[in-house]
């Protein structure tokens, strides 16, 4: 378990640095070049055709080349990272009495979310190298679909870890008669 802990706790600290470039400096340059629109990363909501074209055509070619380029190489190691922390997590703060399931569990909760990023980060960059006339409202209903269920899968992944982890402090809490 000490291997375990070691690699959840490297995992969690380079996807926590992956997650600051992002959200401190390729993130808001892309949006600085889109005239103030968020990138779709940023739209956990998802966004309609119209946003999807609105955001296209206004991105410049440099903000255009750093989501291409920058953001989405970032964004290939970052779900990945974020999935093996979570999952990590789960394994080692599950009860000693799920024994494999725990396993199982940590693939069923931290995966799905880093599935659906790579569907939208796939997507996006087809967007990205459309022209904003040609992206068909299908297209961008897909790919806000992509990014809702990142969202939601990520945001439940996250809170059953945290529950999880709440459950954990408890047994070592009741087990030391505190």
């Amino acid at each position: 378990m000490k291997l375990l802990s070691r690699l959840a706790w490297l995992s969690f600290g380079a996807m926590l640095a992956i997650y600051g470039v992002m959200v401190g400096v390729t993130l808001p340059r892309i949006a600085a070049e889109a005239g103030g629109l968020l990138p779709f990363d940023l739209r956990p909501l998802g966004y309609s055709h119209e946003e999807a074209v609105d955001f296209v055509r206004a991105l410049s070619a440099t903000g255009r080349d750093i989501y291409l380029t920058i953001q989405h190489r970032l964004d290939i190691a970052y779900p990945a990272l974020l999935s093996l922390t979570l999952a990590l997590a789960i394994v080692l703060t599950a009860p000693r009495g799920w024994g494999w399931m725990r396993w199982l569990v940590a693939i069923v909760v931290a995966v799905p979310s880093a599935v659906f990023d790579y569907l939208e980060n796939a997507a996006v960059g087809q967007m990205l190298n459309t022209s904003p006339s040609l992206i068909r409202p299908e297209v961008v209903e897909t790919v806000s679909l992509w990014t809702v269920l990142k969202s939601a899968t990520g945001a439940a992944a996250m809170v059953f870890v945290l529950l999880m982890l709440i459950g954990w402090l408890y047994r070592r809490i009741a087990g030391r008669g505190f």
